[in-house]
């Protein structure tokens, strides 16, 4: 094919087809937008025929129920010739236990009705809707049933049409056969294609809509609406496509007649600089549009020559900084080093002069996390700017990476001083709002472009490449966070694992160790919590467990720690605290869980009782190990003796016991806090001396402990 054939042909596919998309969607539009708007109308008018009937049915069970009231049977039958009078119904019917007639108004239609509810199908044609109620003596004993009706004729049915606006029609009870309607003749049967509550179009260009029986809407009825599709359309789209042809034949064979000898030269020249020849130029034989492509080429190519050499640098400098990028996100989560980095690339590969990234500080306010090139540039010395405040709190807010010029009248307040910027935002990539945007959880801004000029779309594309790796950066460390928090914890009650049990129980003995101090151990089981499991399944049991840890964390402070060791099995490191806070501690816990039984799913209140034993760091044992077996044999103790209680685990063997002088007006430490060892005259503690525990199982709660008790403010956290 020539190349003025393959312009024709190219010109006449660029032109024909969004002519032939556009006819096609058109139509389908129409057709669409038609469909909607008659599935808009067949649903209220669904609505208002549900509305309707309910409201009728309403009305005849109050009227049966008016009836149902009348004790003697003469009045009944008043009853029911007032409420037939009164329009409230077309006839009432009463029938005894059995099912037999006792009494009938006069002019009432022949049974069976359809009763409201829509349990009962009633065979054969609906000819009246009726809502029954019960017959009762003044004790309760049943004597029959009363039912008030209304005819469903051809007005009935007249009515929901002109309450709809749309054809309505009623089916047979029986079969899809029509009963009575308000279609024209011609579209009857067309109607019956409704099979369901979908949407059907028919062939004849109607839409209608299957609609019960149902409770609540015990009618078979059928709702149809005419299409609003105009009927000539297809020949009009099909006379415009037609006439876009023509013309468009016409027009490519006359554009392919005008440019053949320029665009040959041109094509030429393509060829030339496609195989690396940057010299090649075109002549420039006219000043039109094709002469003027012929000087652009030229200039292009100069350019290009240009560009080339800019770019293979550009491109082993650009290489360089991904590749220290791609190795500081691989071998650290040092967020502020990754950060550093990824600013330092972004000023070197777009010729800022400086820059900074701030990331939100869980707020509504944006905080430099690390900059460069700032040095005097901030008003007072930070960079911290409210979200949709400014260039970069807008940047923020919106979403939208912004550029331009900054007009010193006009300067943003709390931003650095500049003449030009860019600025991107980035964002979690797991994060989304309710309509499916990323919130921006920072701004990666530059400032002042090497040579004056403005950031231009290249600098705006590098800086979004940089953004991403900061919010991957930011991602990266959050999930390396968030797993290490995983790792620790219960994924069932919260509290944390016995993992970290480990490690704390080490810590804190070695700082009890280091600075004298006491360290309370006290281990928890729930009372035969098996049975909870085999009664109220494992769905319960792990209800309860939740609960009971959040009830422990209402009742300690914030310095202690509280853990799943395993099972119904907790335990709580109070720190600083001697054996009578502890079992303060430790009663509060018992109260806490006996007192109020645990509530789980379908309000199913179940009873909880807990055995904790007590065990103190130095006085019962000399190693975390060992405090830890201690407060699980006093736990044993106190399971012995019949559980819901607690046990303080008896003196070690190995610790001598005395009796400790306390002179009158001895005086607690300055610090307040319980200390290992007896006390000497004045109060003060004996180096070295081990302080006596007593094997008591329930010491008074009267008088203050010498341990630190949760504060007010902890209980129901």
């Amino acid at each position: 094919m020539t190349l003025r054939g393959r312009l024709t042909a190219a010109f006449l596919a660029v032109v024909l087809g969004p002519v032939l998309v556009g006819a096609v969607f058109v139509g389908t539009t129409l057709t669409a937008v038609d469909r909607s708007r008659s599935a808009d109308r067949l649903g209220l008018a669904a609505s208002t025929v549900r509305a309707s009937v309910d409201a009728l049915c309403q009305q005849l069970r109050a009227a049966a129920d008016a009836v149902a009231l009348r004790v003697d049977p003469a009045a009944r039958a008043g009853a029911a010739g007032q409420v037939v009078s009164r329009g409230l119904a077309a006839a009432v019917l009463v029938t005894d236990v059995t099912g037999a007639t006792t009494y009938v108004t006069p002019g009432a239609p022949p049974t069976p009705w359809q009763d409201c509810s829509g349990s009962r199908a009633t065979p054969g044609p609906v000819r009246a809707l009726s809502a029954r109620v019960d017959l009762r003596d003044p004790a309760g004993t049943a004597l029959g049933t009363v039912a008030a009706a209304q005819v469903v004729d051809p007005a009935f049915v007249a009515r929901l049409a002109a309450a709809t606006g749309v054809a309505v029609t009623l089916l047979d009870g029986d079969a899809d056969r029509i009963t009575f309607t308000t279609e024209a003749d011609g579209v009857r049967e067309t109607v019956l294609a409704a099979t369901d509550e979908q949407v059907t179009e028919t062939p004849d260009g109607r839409y209608a809509r299957r609609l019960g029986p149902s409770p609540g809407q015990p009618l078979p009825l059928v709702l149809s609406v005419p299409g609003e599709q105009p009927a000539a359309l297809p020949a009009v789209l099909l006379g415009a496509v037609l006439l876009a042809v023509v013309l468009a034949v016409l027009a490519a064979w006359r554009l392919a007649r005008v440019t053949t000898r320029p665009l040959v030269e041109l094509a030429g020249a393509v060829d030339r600089v496609a195989h690396g020849d940057l010299t090649a130029r075109v002549p420039v034989r006219s000043r039109d549009e094709i002469g003027r492509l012929a000087g652009a080429f030229n200039r292009m190519t100069r350019e290009t020559a240009g560009y080339v050499t800019a770019l293979t640098s550009s491109r082993d400098q650009l290489r360089g900084h991904l590749a220290v990028l791609g190795d500081t996100l691989a071998s650290t989560h040092d967020l502020q080093r990754i950060l550093r980095v990824i600013l330092h690339s972004a000023v070197a590969a777009t010729g800022a002069r400086a820059g900074a990234v701030l990331l939100l500080d869980g707020g509504d306010v944006l905080v430099g996390r690390c900059a460069e090139g700032l040095e005097g540039r901030l008003p007072d010395g930070q960079l911290r700017v409210p979200v949709g405040a400014g260039v970069i709190g807008s940047v923020a807010a919106t979403g939208e990476a912004r550029r331009g010029r900054v007009d010193p009248a006009t300067a943003p307040v709390g931003e650095p001083h500049c003449e030009t910027y860019v600025a991107v935002p980035f964002t979690a990539p797991a994060a989304g709002d309710a309509a499916g945007r990323d919130p921006a959880v920072g701004v990666l801004a530059l400032y002042d472009r090497l040579g004056g000029a403005e950031f231009d779309d290249d600098d705006l594309a590098t800086l979004r490449t940089f953004a991403g790796h900061a919010a991957v950066a930011v991602e990266n460390v959050r999930v390396h966070e968030e797993a290490q928090r995983l790792s620790l914890t219960d994924p069932l009650t919260g509290l944390w694992n016995y993992r970290y049990l480990r490690e704390s129980l080490r810590r804190e003995v070695e700082r009890a160790n280091r600075f004298g101090r006491m360290l309370s151990i006290l281990a928890l089981d729930l009372d035969r919590f098996k049975r909870v499991n085999d009664t109220y399944g494992h769905a319960a049991g792990d209800a309860v467990l939740a609960e009971f840890a959040r009830r422990v964390r209402g009742e300690i402070r914030e310095v202690d720690l509280a853990f799943r060791q395993g099972g119904e099995e907790f335990v709580l490191l109070l720190p600083e605290t001697d054996a009578r806070g502890a079992a303060i501690v430790a009663e509060r816990l018992g109260s806490a869980v006996r007192d109020i039984p645990i509530t789980v799913a379908d309000h199913l209140s179940i009873p909880v009782t807990v055995s904790i034993g007590i065990a103190v760091y130095p006085d019962h044992a000399s190693t975390g190990q060992e405090v830890l077996d201690a407060a699980d044999e006093a736990l044993y103790a106190a399971k012995a003796a019949g559980r819901d209680g607690y046990r303080v685990t008896g003196q070690r063997a190995d610790t001598p016991t005395a009796e400790i002088p306390v002179p009158a007006g001895a005086v607690s430490p300055e610090d307040g806090l319980p200390r290992a060892g007896p006390l000497e005259a004045g109060g003060r503690h004996a180096a070295g001396a081990s302080r006596p525990a007593q094997g008591v199982t329930q010491p008074a709660t009267g008088g203050a402990s010498s341990g630190p008790q949760p504060p007010r403010q902890s209980r129901g956290r």
